[in-house]
C-alpha cells in the first residue's frame, strides 16, 4: 500500500486500543488501531477528527527515535 492510500484509510469499525499505562482521567489518551498497511492514531478526547496514519516502518522509526533520546530536546 502506498502512503497516499494509507492517508485515505477507512477507520470505521477498527478496534482502537490505548496503553494500559494510560490514566483514564478525562479521556486524555492516544489510541492506536491496525489498518491495512499501517497504524492509525487518534486523540481519544476528539475522536471525530481524522486519524493520523503511518506505515509500520514509520512508527517503528519513531519508537526507535524515542528510545534513543532523539526527541529529548523538546522537554
Amino acid at each position: 500500500m502506498n502512503k497516499s492510500s494509507l492517508y485515505k484509510a477507512d477507520t470505521t469499525g477498527v478496534t482502537w486500543v490505548k496503553s494500559t499505562f494510560s490514566a483514564d482521567q478525562h479521556g486524555c489518551c492516544v489510541e492506536l488501531a491496525r489498518i491495512p498497511g499501517g497504524v492509525a492514531m487518534r486523540d481519544s478526547k476528539d475522536i471525530a477528527r481524522p486519524a493520523l496514519c503511518y506505515t509500520r516502518d514509520e512508527l517503528a522509526a519513531f519508537i526507535a527515535g524515542v528510545k534513543a533520546g532523539e526527541f529529548d530536546h523538546f522537554l
